[in-house]
């Protein structure tokens, strides 16, 4: 009869601890293990790969929807012609194997008119053969002409200039005044803006106890003048005229995007132009420069080659602009470096290493996300914090917090802005998870808003991890407060600040860089004295482990900086380190699994 009521009858108050009495083959008394089995609680079953699989499918397909959402074009174009009749296929105004001529004149002037001028004609190129890829220098139907331009005043004083391209049937002339020679159906025009508006940001600072600065004093000059943004022309030499060697029959109205921004249909005859595409994706930033008085010509080289109907549609598809558009151009434009890092990766990189770069990106994506999940599901689950820190949660909350400030203190991109404050109520969230906050009405702050409450849990309390954890963090300021006031004095000294309020984040995010990994010694003086690990989130640790391995690997890979580099190195060696701290321990009797291991720092390096 006994044996029937034990189960109800010795329920520990608190599901996350174990019961005295239990021992260590998990039996109570006489009483058969079967029966003391509800003491522990139900350990939560793995997912298998299958469900994994499918949530990344779901979300997967949750972020396609709302970004098809956000590129959706205008309302699908009337598919009937005036009569009612349906539209029909329409063709390529130049057929296969046409003999043309190549006009390109350079000019101030966004609307070319001036035909006559020969300082204006750059280039004329005859008898081209439309969907020739043998012909040329190098048989593969590529034509090239470079010369030196003469800079107008205007163009040196950040005005613009255009490259206008023609192209005509063999016999015509592109100028609409010269009647005999010119058809409106053999003529195809292109024109683009050829120099490049880059913005050129100047951050003044200065060593705020001296007030000196090493900047160029003709900057600081140009800043007080043009203000902390300058808009600069800038200059690339290289340009390349694509036509598009396709005699696909499109129909109007039905072109898919992004190809309809380049397919261009003649109003009477409803037939499409050869398609002029100009390609500069390969021009770096890099090697942009900017254009001033000082230069007295510009070097232009123009190539012309044909190109063919899928190699367009991934550079259409790569120049097309972003959804996310509407936050602004300088909000989520990617950096110059960012983009060069790209191509010089495509132009240079070892096909092998790019594939496996690729693939290791993506398993590097996936387990971040994995590790994220679990790590919610953890702390959303968790009933006990017996062998957790409490304290490494608020100190990872003024963590984000500083990075967030710092990261808005220096106009950084939108997308990691948002990314960063998301981690931010993350964290905030834990908070929730570790204490019982509560909001007191009857102390009012200003004796209006409510006072919030913080109050230790119960299952923190009556476990020795209170103890631990404040006899840790009572250790860790022994050795953080001097370093921390040492790395002070050295950032003031040395380093130049846009301010105060600059200082004291730029100081606090390099102090957290540099030292960060010694916050992670108050969970491993608490496993170290609880002789047991079994209480950390070992999916999430795990996924973040195998993350820690690529970042190493990436990190002599990836162009990052310096200090970046060493924190990803130190990321690493420190899991390692406190993995191997804890290896042949006895470890505690506790209801969950036995593992090894220490957290990572939440200043952790990804790829």
């Amino acid at each position: 009869m006994v044996s029937k009521i034990a189960p109800v009858s010795i329920l520990p108050p608190y599901p996350g601890l174990c019961p005295p009495q239990v021992t260590s083959n998990g039996s109570i008394g006489r009483d058969p293990p079967a029966e003391t089995q509800p003491q522990n609680p139900p350990a939560q079953p793995a997912p298998n790969a299958w469900q994994v699989i499918k949530g990344v499918l779901f979300r997967i397909f949750i972020i396609w929807a709302i970004s098809s959402w956000f590129r959706r074009g205008p309302a699908p174009q009337d598919q009937t012609g005036p009569g009612g009749a349906p539209r029909v296929a329409s063709r390529n105004l130049f057929p296969k194997d046409t003999l043309m001529n190549l006009h390109v004149y350079i000019s101030e002037h966004e609307h070319f008119t001036d035909f006559n001028a020969t300082s204006a004609l750059f280039w004329e190129q005859h008898d081209l053969v439309y969907g020739d890829w043998t012909s040329g220098e190098n048989s593969d139907g590529c034509y090239e002409h470079f010369a030196e331009l003469d800079i107008p005043q205007s163009v040196q004083q950040n005005g613009s200039i255009y490259i206008h391209v023609y192209f005509t049937k063999s016999g015509f002339h592109p100028d609409p005044r010269q009647k005999a020679l010119y058809r409106r159906l053999a003529t195809v025009h292109m024109s683009r803006m050829i120099n490049k508006y880059k913005r050129r940001r100047f951050q003044k600072t200065k060593n705020l106890l001296t007030g000196e600065t090493e900047a160029d004093p003709e900057m600081i000059k140009r800043a007080e003048d043009y203000g902390p943004v300058e808009v600069i022309s800038h200059w690339h030499p290289n340009i390349t005229i694509n036509i598009v060697d396709d005699h696909t029959p499109w129909v109007k109205g039905s072109v898919p995007p992004p190809l309809d921004q380049y397919v261009k249909f003649d109003a009477v005859s409803g037939d499409y132009y050869p398609i002029i595409y100009f390609n500069d994706y390969w021009n770096l930033q890099k090697d942009y420069y900017p254009i001033n008085e000082s230069l007295a010509s510009l070097p232009l080289r123009v190539s012309f080659c044909p190109l063919s109907l899928w190699r367009w549609q991934l550079y259409a598809a790569q120049s097309t602009k972003s959804p996310w558009n509407f936050l602004g151009d300088e909000l989520y434009e990617q950096s110059d470096e960012e983009q060069d890092s790209v191509k010089v990766a495509l132009l240079e990189t070892n096909p092998y290493l790019l594939a496996l770069t690729i693939i290791v990106s993506i398993v590097h994506s996936v387990f971040e996300f994995l590790a994220f999940k679990n790590d919610i599901q953890f702390w959303n689950s968790r009933q006990s914090l017996e062998g957790l820190s409490v304290r490494s949660v608020f100190f990872g909350v003024f963590q984000s917090f500083v990075v967030l400030l710092y990261i808005l203190d220096n106009e950084t991109n939108f997308v990691v802005q948002v990314s960063v404050f998301i981690g931010v109520l993350i964290d905030l969230w834990k908070i929730t998870k570790v204490m019982d906050v509560r909001l007191d009405r009857e102390h009012r702050v200003a004796g209006i808003f409510p006072r919030l409450s913080f109050k230790d849990k119960s299952t923190y309390i009556e476990s020795s991890t209170k103890v631990y954890d404040d006899m840790a963090f009572r250790y860790l300021s022994w050795i953080l407060f001097p370093l921390l006031g040492c790395y002070a004095v050295y950032s003031l000294l040395y380093l130049e600040h846009k301010g105060w309020y600059s200082w004291v984040l730029s100081m606090l995010y390099g102090f957290l860089l540099t030292f960060g990994f010694i916050t992670m010694t108050p969970q491993l003086f608490i496993n170290y004295k609880l002789k047991s690990v079994a209480h950390l989130p070992w999916r999430m640790l795990t996924y973040k482990a195998l993350n820690t391995f690529i970042d190493d690997l990436f990190a002599f890979v990836i162009k990052m900086p310096v200090m970046y580099r060493i924190g990803c190195l130190r990321d690493g060696e420190a899991w390692r380190a406190g993995r191997g701290s804890h290896r042949n321990r006895a470890p505690r009797q506790s209801s969950g699994p036995r593992s090894e291991g220490v957290p990572r720092p939440q200043m952790g390096c990804s790829v």
